[in-house]
């Protein structure tokens, strides 16, 4: 089916295996030196691409570049932009998940500006490229997704500091020219990373309905994408590697994470569970597992009939959606449902840091708003048995 484009995309190709489309895709940008960003676990399929690009004689020297880790941390991806602006990279394809996905786009703003600037790439010099006006045109990106995060549907992109910290930029020249989904590219995946991701799309639904300044286009077309992720999850769950099945929960994120983009982005969950992942190490799906329905619980006296909304959605009307949402991640294998331990130890820390520097965001991003470091450590800590019981 088709879906809504961002601004920015030219095209999503569904249907297709990823060598044919790639190659279509190069060949309509007229791309000379094509450059291979790959997650390690996609290196197989990143090579069987490669092997078709350089017999089109269009491969970059230095492909396949495998140096982004989960999370997007500063080494690695500063290397692959190194390895990128030393093979004169005309074009990216970016294999893999969301990390993959916004190094592409950082590695795009360094290749625009590392002719002037020399040396080695550094976040700091790519932040300032970001802030050039008028900015020069940035070379394509081909993306190629292996999971549902959905980070090329975003005109941002995120990564970890040395620090540990959350970065990055935004801009919206950064958004993928094209994005190429093929079920065959998920083979393989761990449980944690197949249905973590996927919950993902249920996040950014809860986030375009909730937030602040969204419309009612946006709430369409969150719900869209909503009735799309509960009938795909319903059938992931009994056939994790069916194609059909990840197709429709990719079209549900789709839709989803548009609704998302329009001016809804970030989204308070994303805010709060980007800064937990980058402090605790924990995978963003799990992240959404362990706090979506802490968050929707804190502003659930301002959302209630939206909440309602999703419950509906995913065939549950009448059923508080923090329920809903807790049963569902309790069903998804390999993802993460409450804290560490050892996490839950320090999360009045996490909370204190949160109150620090992000209380104005939070509150700008926040339904209900913040008053307290201890109310943000009210909701990281608030009983998941309690959502059963919810006052929605």
């Amino acid at each position: 089916m088709a879906g809504p484009l961002p601004q920015g995309m030219q095209r999503v190709v569904l249907g297709k295996g990823f060598v044919a489309a790639v190659l279509s895709e190069v060949a309509q940008l007229r791309a000379g030196r094509v450059f291979v960003l790959s997650n390690r676990s996609s290196a197989a399929k990143a090579d069987e691409l490669a092997d078709a690009l350089r017999g089109a004689g269009v491969l970059a020297e230095g492909s396949v570049c495998t140096d982004v880790v989960m999370g997007g941390a500063e080494e690695g991806l500063l290397r692959a932009a190194d390895r990128a602006a030393a093979a004169k990279a005309d074009c990216l394809v970016t294999l893999g998940g969301g990390a993959v996905q916004d190094a592409g786009k950082i590695i795009r703003m360094w290749l625009s500006t590392a002719p002037d600037e020399g040396g080695r790439a550094s976040m700091s010099a790519i932040q300032t490229a970001c802030k050039r006006d008028p900015l020069p045109p940035l070379p394509p990106q081909i993306a190629l997704p292996n999971s549902f995060a959905m980070a090329e549907f975003t005109a941002v992109a995120g990564m970890t500091t040395a620090e540990n910290v959350k970065s990055g930029i935004a801009h919206p020249a950064i958004m993928p020219t094209a994005v190429v989904f093929d079920p065959v590219l998920a083979a393989g995946l761990p449980e944690w990373v197949r249905f973590g991701t996927a919950l993902r799309g249920v996040e950014h639904v809860v986030g375009a309905l909730t937030h602040p300044a969204a419309t009612e286009e946006v709430r369409t077309g969150a719900l869209e994408g909503a009735a799309l992720l509960a009938e795909g999850l319903e059938a992931m769950l009994a056939a994790p590697t069916c194609p059909a099945a990840m197709q429709r929960v990719f079209e549900g994120g789709w839709h989803a994470i548009v609704a998302l983009n329009k001016g809804c982005y970030p989204a308070l969950g994303h805010l709060v569970e980007n800064q937990y992942s980058a402090r605790y190490d924990v995978h963003q799906g799990s992240c959404s597992g362990v706090l979506m329905a802490r968050i929707m619980a804190h502003h659930a006296p301002s959302t209630a009939p939206l909440q309602a909304l999703l419950a509906a959605a995913f065939g549950r009307p009448g059923t508080p959606a923090t329920q809903v949402v807790t049963e569902l991640v309790r069903r998804l294998p390999g993802v993460q449902h409450d804290h560490t331990p050892e996490v839950a130890a320090g999360l009045q820390g996490f909370a204190d840091f949160l109150f620090e520097k992000h209380i104005d965001r939070l509150n700008r991003l926040s339904p209900t708003p913040f008053h307290s470091a201890a109310d943000i450590h009210g909701m990281l800590t608030r009983p998941v048995a309690d959502f059963a019981a919810s006052a929605l």
